[in-house]
């Protein structure tokens, strides 16, 4: 069983009063088969928390199983995991063959079964026609598929996968992703992936963790986090253009924003210094709509548009059709946002309410 638990895991560097705390308390529970994406902006301790799942980096506190198994003490040879980074670490001299079976040929696997593991992963990563060649004759798509076929020949009981298209280029990380989700469908083993493109956590994950400065926003699907955000750093993070949040003072169904006060659909959860959110597929351009919005400049994405003005002293974006007469630089406009769209959070904790 491939289950990984991590409980109350602290990661500190140094000792004393001058250490540098980087991990503070992280739990979660990912079950046997399932595939966990670790998401969040650079320094947030993702990549630590991985490692420390590896074994290449030693925990301060709390306790990691994988399996049965508390793996705190165990050598990373011995935690019957395999790795996959970003930079390939292929041996630049030997084949992909050899690069693939170079492991089992040092855990004193047999020859014949060293072949059927190679070649039944040459199948499923479409490396046949390439076991011959170096790593130099090969894209760098190819040299990261021969990187996930050396982890695949060990039948771990979990892939950690560390930011590994980071890499390349944005067509090839659409087609490796495609290849990694084929992967973990024909495979089912436990995956651990890394990354900060949270179009990767959203399109890969069966469910996500959230990281921001060593802590938890959220687990969750990808479905869960996009449509229900735990805190404002969540919605800010999670979407691409990200929400709009809008602190304010509600007074029942108004929301005073700076030196506006907009009506609200329905009135807000409480009174008091509250954060309003809004995606911005969800705003609506209507000549009557009760909030007013200055065009600053319009973006062309092919079958979309994005808006970007403000609502009075805040910066406000909105996502329309392409097919549609855009509004210009300078025009006022009025949106609309229904009230089962909007999402309210705690000013202070930054908490959902």
């Amino acid at each position: 069983m491939g289950a990984i638990s991590i409980r109350d895991v602290v990661k500190r560097y140094g000792h004393g009063s001058r250490a540098n705390q980087v991990i503070h308390g992280v739990s979660a529970e990912i079950a046997d088969g399932e595939f966990i994406v670790i998401v969040g902006p650079s320094g947030c301790g993702k990549s630590t928390l991985l490692r420390m799942v590896a074994g290449l980096e030693e925990i301060t506190g709390g306790t990691i199983a994988i399996g049965s198994r508390v793996v705190n003490d165990v050598e990373p040879a011995d935690r019957d995991i395999a790795m996959v980074f970003q930079n390939y670490a292929l041996y630049p001299h030997m084949t992909v063959y050899d690069n693939m079976a170079y492991g089992l040929k040092i855990a004193r696997v047999p020859k014949q079964e060293i072949d059927e593991r190679v070649q039944k992963a040459a199948r499923i990563l479409e490396l046949g026609g390439l076991l011959e060649r170096t790593p130099r004759q090969l894209s760098g798509g190819q040299r990261q598929r021969v990187a996930m076929g050396r982890a695949i020949v060990r039948q771990p009981q979990a892939f950690l996968f560390d930011e590994p298209l980071s890499n390349l280029d944005a067509k090839l990380r659409a087609q490796t992703r495609l290849e990694i989700q084929k992967l973990h469908a024909d495979l089912g083993v436990t995956s651990l992936f890394v990354t900060h493109d949270q179009v990767e956590a959203m399109t890969l994950a069966q469910r996500m963790i959230v990281m921001n400065a060593g802590r938890i926003e959220q687990i969750g699907t990808p479905e869960e986090v996009y449509s229900r955000p735990a805190t404002t750093f969540v919605a800010g993070f999670i979407g691409s253009p990200p929400m709009n949040l809008l602190p304010g003072q509600a007074d029942g169904s108004r929301l005073q924003v700076g030196n506006v006060a907009l009506p609200l659909p329905q009135a807000a959860p409480r009174s008091g210094p509250l954060m309003l959110g809004a995606r911005p597929e969800h705003i609506e351009l209507s000549p009557n709509g009760p909030w007013p919005i200055t065009v600053e400049m319009t973006e062309m994405l092919g079958a979309e548009r994005l808006v970007y003005g403000r609502l009075g002293s805040e910066l406000f974006t909105l996502r329309m059709d392409a097919t549609r007469s855009p509004p210009r630089a300078g025009d006022a406009v009025r949106v609309n946002v229904p009230a089962e769209h909007l999402h309210w959070f705690d000013a202070g904790s930054g908490l959902r309410v």
